[in-house]
């Protein structure tokens, strides 16, 4: 659907029925209805390092740590807290009293497990984590000891993301299970999960934090916009993120909605291949590309000025971000004159691959940035699909030029480079998500020596010089950090305050 017509049903919507319909839903209404963008890949809680699947998880499991709503903070859940004698040694008290939705009591056998299937690459987009752990003891049922093969800072900083599972029940159930069928120890309990279509919760009232003030939330995967803010304005659904950018002025002006905004900590890039052999192993040829594409436009147009221009992969909290890392100025000319120089001046023919459902106007971005690279005589073939394909491709190494969104939830750049810039190591758990095949053996080198790091001042430094080195180089081409975009019913009293890593985390929720 065009986005005129998009806007001319919706307004049509909107002025039948003054701005708000109290339609009843035609189902028994549970105490909250939210519409969401992106659905889980699965209810196995560590098939997908992505907000997609974390953020229903979060409600379901718990971490032994978990991140405040409000500024991002880690603290204790599952571990009333940890020690830290030594870089390599991680020391967690458990928390008493847990059990798990099926009754069983959380113990440190569960968390050693847990860890221990991080590392099967199957049933795990965790697959670097795990194996980053040398040991796991568990001296007693409340206990344990991690031993990590190198110093690795931002260890604490990613617990609130690695959900314990039950280890009893978890071994006796197949994987098809698992997906479909979670056990955990969160607030809320599945009641029922329909892959791509809705999840439905239900409260824990023995959840160890006390029970959780909404009694039942039903989660409606809509990854089309414009029919997702329908099923708010209609009625059918209380909350909504990924409010459309072409619709945000609307959505403004009705009093019965709010829109809470929050800037974004997901970069958008350009993934661009450096691998012998092709047009884009000349770092010029990848200067070149990125100076044609006008960004500023890009923002003022198509994001409607809800976006910010990126410099760098990672956001400004990130440890590893750099105020030194200036984006490339938009210089059609400049570009054409690099091309030349690298005897490309003919131009030559590339495919940009993206999803089509997942980040804001990502098919549209594509396209606009096929224009740009045209102007320049690069003809680029366009790839987008549904993300449940595309980002298979991606794991699979199928594109070497393609769409990337990211935000790291530990907030670490180390965990984004190793996983996205580090040449590929199956072994290590390095460059999981270098769909490119791209590969530069000193930037693996600075990157593996912050392994050694102790040092916070010498690790950031370390981290930023990879940072840069990558940048100069062009491994990617930054393009904005996304706005978040909420839309609240104000009739209803939702309490709701969105958050850093734009997971919706009901027990934190609540109506007046």
């Amino acid at each position: 659907m065009r986005i005129k017509t998009v806007i001319s049903c919706i307004g049509l919507i909107l002025a039948l029925c003054g701005g708000f319909i109290a339609a009843e839903p035609s189902f028994a209404a549970p105490a909250l209805v939210v519409a969401v963008e992106s659905a889980p890949r699965s209810m196995n809680p560590h098939s997908e390092n992505g907000d997609a699947t974390l953020g229903p998880m979060t409600n379901i499991f718990d971490g032994l740590m978990q991140r405040q709503k409000s500024d991002g903070k880690i603290v204790p859940a599952l571990a009333e807290k940890y020690e830290h004698p030594d870089p390599l040694t991680w020391k967690f008290y458990l928390r008493k009293g847990v059990k798990f939705h099926n009754g069983n009591p959380f113990t440190a056998a569960d968390v050693k497990y847990t860890f221990e299937r991080l590392t099967n690459p199957e049933v795990s987009q965790f697959v670097n984590d795990g194996k980053a752990i040398a040991s796991i003891e568990t001296p007693d049922d409340y206990t344990v000891i991690v031993k990590t093969k190198d110093p690795i800072p931002w260890f604490i900083d990613n617990m609130h993301q690695v959900f314990i599972m039950d280890k009893e029940s978890s071994e006796s159930r197949s994987e098809g299970d698992i997906g479909v069928a979670p056990i955990g120890t969160g607030a809320y309990k599945v009641t029922e999960y329909v892959k791509g279509s809705h999840l439905k919760l239900e409260a824990n009232p023995n959840y160890w934090e006390g029970a959780p003030p909404i009694k039942n939330v039903e989660m409606k995967f809509i990854t089309e916009p414009s029919t997702r803010f329908a099923a708010l304005a209609s009625g059918q659904a209380e909350l909504i993120n990924g409010v459309p950018v072409e619709l945000i002025d609307k959505v403004k002006e009705n009093k019965n909605l709010e829109v809470m905004r929050r800037p974004a900590r997901r970069a958008i890039f350009l993934v661009v291949t450096n691998r012998p052999g092709t047009p884009t192993a000349d770092p010029r040829v990848r200067k070149a590309m990125s100076m044609a594409i006008n960004e500023d436009e890009i923002i003022k147009k198509l994001m409607r000025g809800q976006a910010s221009a990126a410099s760098q992969m990672v956001d400004p909290p990130t440890v590893g971000y750099s105020p030194d890392i200036k984006r490339l100025a938009y210089n059609p000319q400049e570009a054409l004159k690099l091309l030349k120089e690298a005897g490309l001046e003919k131009g030559f023919e590339i495919t940009l691959a993206g999803p089509n459902d997942r980040y804001v106007m990502d098919k549209q971005i594509c396209e606009a940035v096929a224009k740009y690279l045209a102007k320049v005589g690069i003809k680029v073939n366009l790839d987008v699909k549904p993300k449940s394909i595309y980002f298979t491709e991606v794991m699979e190494n199928k594109h070497d030029f393609y769409m990337m969104g990211w935000f790291d939830g530990t907030y670490s750049g180390a965990r984004t480079f190793f996983r996205h810039l580090h040449s590929i190591d199956k072994n290590a758990g390095y460059g999981d998500w270098n769909g490119s095949r791209s590969s530069d053996k000193d930037i693996d080198q600075v990157l593996e020596k912050t392994n050694q790091i102790v040092d916070k001042t010498q690790y950031v430094k370390t981290l930023q010089e990879a940072n840069k080195m990558a940048m100069e180089r062009v491994r990617v081409i930054p393009l904005h950090y996304q706005m978040d975009l909420y839309a609240v019913a104000k009739k209803n009293g939702l309490q709701f305050t969105p958050r850093p890593d734009q997971w919706f985390v009901f027990k934190d929720m609540s109506k007046k």
